[in-house]
């Protein structure tokens, strides 16, 4: 092997390692005090600012409330005054500005370059804050290179804002100060990381000596001379590691003729593990069992050892461990209970030795449930569909070949066996057109057209649709709010879940029903539901009405023209739009609808 270069060595690591831990504790340390002194300097300039402001402040006040006679000067000059003799012991300030409530006018500033803004009304966002709420509001920013503090500050008489105070402070001389404390602070990590790394050299090479005897140690080891042993330099951890080393060389040597069987059946077992792992010995009884069989097959560890796998497996009247030995296919594991299916799939590997004696079998166990109930759904699917079409295909046939045969003479019965033909094609023509919607949803490249509308009226707008066609013996109730719930929605697709839902509820109400509708609001959503004074849904069956080809009423709901898909489009597209859809029925009273869709409550604009 090659020697190892000095920048890929221990010795290096170790130096790298302690100079990396003096820098980082010192840059936690120096981060915490500038944070700290940064904060303190601040902290000092602005609360000086403040005390300046707050004397400026009452005398300002005093001028404002007080009465003006004839002789005395107007309240600029008065204020001008006052700014122009305030106390020049803050020299940071470099612009004060006095500004009326009522005009939100400048009448005074200190600084003698900027007297034309006297008189304008003031566009500074912190002090219509502060005329508006009457609270003292603060900023820092940069003009030109230059770092500004702003304070505006209320004026108070009587417990009412008659103006404010506006103080422009420059912050310059406090970042210099941090700029100093920096530079000094840097010279010191910069001699110190020297010292470090000096004393690490020193320190690495008590440490890297032995360390570098056991490295030639282990490469001899590797080529299988165990007779070497390590030197032992003192009675520290890294010696006591040298003296273990010795002995571990000694344990290696008389352990590696008995390793070579184990290390062949932990590769036939890491050769296999996919799910759950059983290993038997060549009795067939348990000696391993890893985490994910016990769960599956939901016993502990403890319990299954050592006992015969086929018990185990729940196998021992159809099979025997000699059977499971020449299995070569699959073996389906059925552990399904009511309501509750769990299926899984066995697959077996014999440990043979080198001269051809079995030593063991290795279980793989694989939960194929979900792949079971898929194509337990498909073959259900398949056969929902063709029962639906060979339905209206065979009403279609037996009319036609009547009419073939003659009955298209007869103008009594030609009409009526010509329109049961149109209205089996047009059921048709809606079971695949709901087949493709159902499809398309269920693609992966399925997209909503999506945008903002006020629900309100867009459900009042659906609602006058079916009021304009309904029966005249079902009367309509609505419950909507006047407050407009804005949501995001494909218009279309919505559209389509209501015309099911109003739909369904219209089909099955009685004559003289009501049927209602409603919109409220909850925790980021509306709930939007229907509900109709029809025969009801059975509790038992209540959550199924959403499955695909379900009906609680076969024969009716034929008779009605109903495919079985409607609500299982509605299904969809509610949660394509991040909702839920659900139903609740009193049975003989009426069913409710429920679906929910998320919104956006708009929030008012703090200045209107």
């Amino acid at each position: 092997m090659k020697k190892v270069g000095f920048f890929r060595s221990i010795h290096f690591k170790f130096v790298l390692i302690y100079v990396l831990l003096i820098f980082v504790a010192m840059q936690i340390i120096g981060v915490y005090f500038v944070g700290e002194l940064e904060e303190n300097l601040v902290g000092n300039f602005t609360k000086s600012i403040k005390g300046h402001v707050n004397l400026l402040t009452y005398s300002i006040g005093e001028e404002m409330e007080k009465e003006r006679g004839e002789e005395d000067p107007t309240l600029e000059e008065a204020i001008d005054a006052i700014l122009q003799d305030r106390d020049n012991s803050s020299n940071d300030i470099s612009e004060v500005q006095v500004i009326d409530t009522r005009s939100r006018r400048v009448i005074g500033t200190s600084a003698p370059g900027n007297q034309d803004i006297v008189g304008k009304k003031t566009t500074e966002v912190l002090i219509k804050n502060t005329l508006t709420f009457g609270k003292e509001d603060s900023d820092i920013f940069s003009d030109k290179g230059r770092r500004l503090w702003v304070l505006s500050t209320p004026i108070e008489a009587n417990g009412e804002v008659i103006g404010a105070v506006y103080v422009i402070a420059e912050m310059e001389n406090v970042f210099e100060q941090m700029d100093e404390i920096n530079s000094i602070f840097m010279t010191g990590t910069a001699i110190a990381l020297v010292i470090t790394a000096i004393l690490g050299i020193l320190l690495a090479r008590t440490i890297t000596r032995p360390m570098s005897d056991m490295r030639k140690q282990a490469l001899v080891m590797a080529k299988g001379n165990f007779s070497r042993k390590v030197r032992v330099y003192g009675d520290d951890e890294i010696g006591q590691l040298a003296v273990t080393f010795n002995n571990l060389t000694k344990k290696l040597q008389e352990s590696q003729s008995s390793t070579e069987g184990e290390r062949r059946k932990l590769s036939s077992v890491l050769a296999n593990m996919t799910d759950g792992v059983i290993s038997t010995d060549r009795r067939g009884r348990v000696n391993l069992i890893n985490e994910p069989a016990a769960q599956l097959l939901n016993v502990s560890s403890e319990t299954v050892m050592n006992q015969p796998i086929i018990e185990v497996l729940g196998l021992e009247e159809e099979y025997k461990f000699e059977d499971l030995l020449e299995e070569r296919e699959s073996i389906i594991l059925d552990y399904s209970k009511k309501n509750h299916p769990f299926v899984l799939r066995g697959n077996f590997s014999v440990i043979q030795k080198e001269t051809g004696f079995v030593n063991g079998l290795i279980t793989v166990l694989h939960d194929i449930t979900e792949q079971e109930k898929i194509e337990s759904e498909r073959r259900g699917f398949v056969a929902n569909v063709s029962h639906e079409l060979r339905t209206p295909l065979t009403t279609m046939r037996s009319y036609l070949e009547a009419l073939a045969e003659g009955a298209w003479k007869d103008e009594e019965i030609a009409p009526s066996f010509l329109s049961v033909t149109q209205n089996e094609t047009e059921r048709m023509i809606r079971l695949v057109n709901d087949l493709l919607q159902l499809s398309k949803m269920d693609s992966k490249d399925y997209r909503l057209k999506t945008g903002w509308v006020n629900f309100n009226k867009f459900y009042d707008h659906i609602i006058d649709r079916f009021e304009m066609t309904k029966n005249d013996d079902i009367t309509f109730k609505r419950d909507l709010p006047k407050e407009a719930y804005f949501v995001d929605i494909d218009e279309d697709k919505i559209t389509q879940v209501l015309y099911n839902v109003i739909s369904n509820s219209l089909k099955y109400s009685p004559e003289g029903g009501q049927v209602t509708f409603r919109v409220r609001a909850s925790d980021g959503f509306i709930i939007v539901s229907i509900t109709d004074q029809g025969v009801g849904i059975p509790k038992n069956v209540i959550d199924k009405i959403f499955d695909r080809f379900y009906r609680v009423d076969k024969a009716r709901a034929r008779n009605l023209g109903g495919t079985g898909l409607g609500l299982a489009i509605a299904k969809e597209m509610v949660v394509a739009h991040g909702g839920k859809i659900w139903a609740e029925s009193v049975d003989g009273k009426g069913t409710t609808v429920f679906f929910t869709l998320p919104y956006e409550q708009e929030e008012e604009d703090d200045w209107s």
